[in-house]
């Protein structure tokens, strides 16, 4: 054992009773350590599980993409992937009813490629202004320190394309039978782009080999007392007992006369693109088969951004993946520091860049290369895509979705209605009576059968008293 400096530790040094403390080198660099060996927990998606594998190229799509790790059929990529609630905090359960995280860091040979997606195959919002909002509802009072199902059904019912989202998360796939069991969606709709120069726009989807499955709010509670990790702890042992934990890529891909032509906005986040006008081309396979060593080092560090793109993937062209793009990039510099894709887990296969100096790591800080762009004397140099495409630009009209909302709900089996309308009263219940008033017109707009179910449980709900522990006789 040594200290942090390298100086091998005397067995005397390692305890304190009657000695003096700033000579001892051991104490002096433990202590000092432990008070700063927190960082900044990540604002939204603080809490989260990952695990590391690859992803093979099964289906051959060059034809809309000129992606380097989508081309040729066998093809590996190196993957890391994290899992993860979206407004609970860093030390608490894998259980919350709630949309998930879903995001995958592809590291191809061009640069990393991330996808941020989420479990849900849609957005709360289409507006960015509205983030900030939308997640500071879902999270604790400022003044009672709680959650608080007033601030929640407060920005809900002010924002009423929110309530696809909710449906979904207030119903059976709110809580899902562990990381395993779970979709994933890019919720944004991507443009790529081929060899020729040919735009093609696509969304995409991972869908568990295993199958999707759910628990119910009577499950949760149950695991949640006895162990709130256990999507944590399930995923970490079934990599390693070699159990398979895998899904299938695809993505909706359209021409931009197509994508013109479907139904919907397919740039909308707040909609669902239907299947069975663009039905799903398979990619690849995406396979998890290491658990990292150091969470830490490898999870807690791992750093996502929709800004992380590659030749042949130019992007979306909704505002609020290019806020997106800035706040993820802002985000991990305020976090991890201005060299955050020195970081190891972050790291691409290569780099070239001009970026020096700033707070660790900083690796050989780009040896004794030119430190300006351009230069004179062999620093590296941009290269030339003729081909090239630029982002569309879009116009987006006011979000307008509660009729595919009421295809969600129609779209529920009697029991998964049953289910919904109790998960949404446990929500909905304790707020305030002019909230149940806002929401159950806005449920009768989406499907009158859901806003007089509603209105009928509210009615019954009984609200606990103000002064009494639900633990108290």
């Amino acid at each position: 054992m040594t200290t942090s400096n390298g100086a091998p530790v005397e067995r005397r040094d390692t305890s304190t009773l009657n000695r003096r403390l700033i000579y001892n080198n051991y104490f002096m660099d433990s202590l000092s350590h432990v008070t700063r060996e927190r960082i900044q927990e990540r604002t939204i998606h603080s809490k989260g599980a990952g695990a590391f594998g690859y992803f093979e190229v099964t289906h051959n799509v060059a034809q809309y993409t000129k992606a380097e790790f989508l081309n040729g059929v066998g093809k590996k990529t190196p993957v890391a992937v994290r899992f993860s609630p979206t407004a609970i905090e860093r030390g608490g359960s894998d259980l919350s009813r709630g949309v998930r995280g879903f995001a995958v860091k592809f590291y191809t040979k061009e640069g990393n490629f991330d996808v941020v997606g989420l479990s849900t195959p849609m957005f709360f919002l289409k507006d960015p202004i509205l983030f900030t909002a939308c997640i500071r509802s879902q999270r604790r009072n400022p003044s009672t320190a709680i959650r608080d199902s007033n601030m929640l059904w407060d920005f809900m019912t002010l924002h009423p394309e929110s309530m696809s989202a909710l449906l979904i998360t207030l119903g059976d796939e709110g809580i899902p039978k562990g990381y395993r069991h779970m979709h994933g969606h890019s919720i944004h709709t991507y443009q790529f782009q081929n060899k020729v120069g040919e735009i093609y726009f696509a969304r995409l989807h991972f869908k568990p080999d295993i199958g999707k499955a759910s628990i119910t709010t009577k499950e949760a509670r149950i695991f949640d007392g006895t162990d709130p990790d256990v999507f944590t702890r399930d995923l970490y042992e079934a990599i390693a007992c070699g159990e398979r934990v895998s899904w299938t890529f695809s993505m909706q891909v359209m021409s931009l006369k197509q994508a013109l032509n479907v139904s919907i906005d397919v740039f909308d986040l707040t909609l669902e693109i239907p299947e069975d006008e663009v039905p799903l081309v398979p990619v690849g396979r995406l396979v998890l088969n290491r658990n990292p060593e150091n969470h830490f080092a490898e999870i807690e560090q791992l750093a996502f951004c929709p800004c992380n793109l590659v030749p042949g993937i130019d992007g979306a062209p909704d505002k609020v993946f290019e806020a997106r793009s800035f706040a993820y990039r802002d985000a991990h510099l305020y976090r991890l520091g201005a060299n955050f894709n020195k970081i190891r887990v972050n790291c691409p296969f290569y780099a070239h860049t001009y970026n020096r100096d700033g707070h660790a790591p900083v690796g050989d800080n780009e040896r004794d290369l030119p430190n300006y762009y351009e230069n004179t004397f062999n620093g590296p140099v941009a290269y030339n895509d003729i081909y090239r495409s630029n982002l569309i630009e879009i116009f987006e009209e006011e979000p307008n979705n509660l009729s595919q909302t009421a295809r969600i709900y129609n779209n529920m089996l009697n029991g998964e209605k049953d289910r919904l309308i109790s998960n949404i009263v446990d929500s909905l219940g304790p707020a305030l009576p002019s909230l149940h008033i806002k929401a159950v017109k806005i449920f009768k707009e989406i499907n009158s059968e859901l806003g007089r179910r509603v209105e009928q449980a509210l009615k019954e709900y009984k609200r606990e008293p103000a002064c009494s522990l639900p633990f108290e006789n």
